[in-house]
């Protein structure tokens, strides 16, 4: 197994690690790990509403890739866009799942001791209220909103990973937008968000 030279890591293409690391290279696979792990349980835990799935999602998106390794033909499409779409038909199984049983059991984002209680609470209940209102939404504004602004994909790129036109997704996410609008309305001031 040959070990691949290093000079500047972040130069080197997500498609040229993952065929490195189906060549036998571990390093690769770490620098992949470390790039892509992160938005993806991102994404899977702004889709899902909680840490301990979207971890698990995140993991089997992470298998999933290392799986395709030896398969897969660079320039074709881009790593970060497959792993993108594998999350997000992971998460929506998920919720299929999910809507037979028990509700969500929102788990709390971890606070920054250095703030003062009351930001830090406050943050908290906007975080959950958008959580909640996020998964009110139909599946595919949801996926659209989250990659979009949570995530800060590009429509073109959203529009690969969903398999829908640039237009549907510019439809989903203003869709998803005034959906959310409409439900977090009531709750502005209480969410400490005034008109001045």
């Amino acid at each position: 197994m040959q070990q691949m030279a290093l000079d500047d890591p972040d130069a080197i293409p997500d498609d040229a690690l993952l065929v490195l690391y189906a060549n036998g290279d571990g390093q690769a696979s770490r620098l992949l790990t470390a790039r892509l792990a992160p938005r993806v349980l991102s994404q899977a835990q702004r889709m899902l509403g909680d840490r301990a799935e979207a971890e698990d999602v995140a993991q089997e998106a992470m298998l999933r890739l290392w799986r395709i390794a030896p398969d897969w033909r660079r320039g074709e499409a881009k790593v970060s866009t497959w792993l993108y779409r594998v999350t997000a038909n992971l998460c929506t199984d998920r919720l299929r799942r999910r809507r037979g049983g028990a509700g969500l059991d929102d788990l709390p984002e971890p606070e920054d001791p250095s703030a003062p209680v009351e930001e830090t609470l406050q943050a908290q209940a906007r975080l959950d209220a958008l959580q909640r209102a996020l998964n009110q939404l139909p599946d595919r504004q949801r996926q659209a909103v989250v990659l979009r602004h949570l995530e800060g994909l590009g429509n073109p790129e959203i529009a690969e990973i969903l398999e829908i036109s640039t237009e549907a997704v510019e439809s989903l996410t203003a869709r998803g937008k005034r959906a959310l609008s409409r439900l977090l309305a009531a709750r502005r001031e209480e969410l400490g968000y005034h008109d001045d």
